[in-house]
């Protein structure tokens, strides 16, 4: 059994940079210490860890399988690290507590930037740390415990998570101007399915509520062009790549003015709504309770 009380910090991260570069001398480098000295702490790491985790290679250094498991292991450990002096830089500063949110796009661009500013404004010793993800990915970081809340889309399974409304939202056809869809008052989606699309990537909610839609239809999603982004959606339709469904708040004003036309889903599926979401029994902070009763409790948006 290894003796964790051996580990320092400054040894696990020269193991990260040597992993990375396959190289003794660009992780001395980085590291900030001479050649030799590097190598005697790879040596009393592999002393102390019992493994052998680089093969010395005239030109460089070969990880073998315990040298890329444990340098994995370094990562997490130096990141808990540095979250750790973060932390206690910002309780030096007044902030009495964190929160890890993560949301889906649809969420970040529509609703958070201003729900976040209210709540921080009433909450101004809070940290909230948020990370964009698919919604399936936000789900199960709440339920593995690497977020304390999550904003997710409603076609996509929460059963171990405690789930309130959020937000609705409306998605809407998005073409340019010039499309024969473009003065329509409304339409609906088999009607579009004659047309090359840009969607955003696999795993997405969005996409995958469309392509269901399309099958129950007895047709193909004819998928022309995929991007990671509703910015990118939008650039695409713009070039004249094809069409594409986003949330109607997530277009920017300034195209739908210029060269962009936006028209009403008639399909029911096309009013969503945004659920917020903690682990069943979980023990949330304070600060974290607060948050999750607050987006909880945000008037919705009328579908």
């Amino acid at each position: 059994m290894i003796n964790l009380l051996q580990l320092d910090l400054l040894s696990l991260r020269l193991l990260v940079l040597a992993a990375e570069s396959e190289n003794l001398t660009k992780a001395a480098d980085g590291a900030h210490m001479t050649v030799s000295a590097a190598s005697k702490r790879l040596a009393e790491l592999e002393r102390i860890t019992d493994c052998t985790l680089f093969v010395r290679l005239p030109r460089g250094l070969q990880l073998t399988p315990a040298g890329r498991g444990l340098a994995e292991h370094a990562r997490h450990i130096l990141e808990s690290a540095q979250r750790m002096a973060h932390d206690a830089s910002d309780f030096s500063n007044g902030v009495r507590g964190h929160v890890r949110l993560f949301a889906n796009t649809s969420a970040v661009i529509q609703f958070l930037p201003g729900d976040l500013n209210t709540f921080l404004a009433a909450n101004p010793h809070v940290r909230i740390g948020m990370e964009e993800a698919l919604s399936d990915m936000t789900i199960q970081a709440v339920a593995d415990g690497r977020a304390d809340i999550g904003i997710f889309a409603d076609n996509v399974p929460a059963p171990d998570l405690e789930i309130r409304p959020y937000r609705h939202d409306r998605l809407v056809v998005l073409v340019p101007q010039n499309h024969p869809l473009a003065g329509k008052p409304r339409v609906s989606f088999v009607d579009t399915l004659d047309y090359d699309y840009v969607a955003l990537n696999q795993g997405s909610s969005l996409l995958n509520r469309i392509s269901s839609a399309a099958a129950n239809a007895g047709k193909l999603l004819k998928v022309r062009i995929q991007v990671s982004s509703f910015d990118g959606i939008c650039r695409m339709i713009d070039a004249g790549l094809g069409i594409g469904i986003l949330p109607l708040g997530s277009v920017q004003p300034g195209l739908l003015e210029r060269s962009l036309a936006a028209i009403p889903l008639e399909d029911p599926w096309a009013a969503r709504t945004l659920f917020v979401g903690v682990a069943q029994g979980a023990r949330l902070s304070p600060e974290a309770a607060n948050l999750f009763n607050y987006l909880a409790s945000v008037e919705p948006q009328t579908p």
